[in-house]
């Protein structure tokens, strides 16, 4: 049998294992501190980008305080649009009615005759001196609304009063119980336009 001595380390070999072993442990110690400082730093960063409960808080309550006030003021636009659009677009509305009303006077042979054209048609003077309201009241009678009215008209030659009352028909519509121009002659004239008022039981004074 054949025997392989192995021939001991000589001081060469065990300098140079030395080495190597401070090499590879030096490796090891700064690959421990790198990995200890990136995890520090992330977790510095996630530290920092990371906000307190209170600011989220605030911020919540900043939103919902922005987003009541514009739904607010979404509101209130939107009942001012459906306030004027009933006013000028709704059968219903007092300047509605009066416009129309205006037209069937002026347009009356009877009353351009007793008036003279052209005739203008104006409200009540207020303290402004200005004629643009028309005098106007509501009331209920027998589960159904009347509206009574009055306005001016003004020929080339004398001027009339106005007088109407809308009431409720069975539909819910507006229509009219009596319209007619009061002229300012010696003889009070009166152009009797519209008169349902045979139609009622009794009959109420005029406005």
């Amino acid at each position: 049998m054949i025997l392989r001595i192995i021939p001991p380390l000589t001081r060469c070999r065990r300098a140079t294992l030395l080495q190597y072993s401070q090499i590879v442990t030096y490796q090891l110690c700064k690959r421990q501190k790198t990995d200890k400082s990136v995890t520090t730093t992330s977790r510095t960063e996630l530290d920092t980008n990371v906000k307190p409960i209170g600011e989220k808080v605030k911020e919540t309550t900043k939103t919902a305080s922005y987003l009541g006030i514009i739904l607010l003021g979404v509101g209130v636009t939107g009942a001012l649009f459906y306030a004027v659009f009933s006013e000028l677009f709704s059968s219903k509305s007092p300047n509605n009615i009066y416009t129309k009303a205006a037209k069937l006077c002026i347009n009356d042979s009877r009353v351009q005759i007793a008036l003279g054209e052209p005739i203008t048609v104006y409200g009540e003077e207020n303290r402004r001196r200005r004629r643009q309201h028309v005098s106007h009241v509501t009331y209920e009678k027998n589960g159904k609304k009347h509206l009574r009215m009055q306005f001016h008209l003004k020929g080339s030659v004398r001027k009339g009063k106005v007088q109407l009352e809308m009431q409720e028909n069975d539909a819910g519509k507006y229509e009219y119980r009596y319209l007619f121009v009061e002229v300012e002659d010696l003889l009070h004239s009166t152009i009797v336009l519209e008169d349902n008022r045979s139609q009622d039981a009794t009959l109420p004074s005029f406005v």
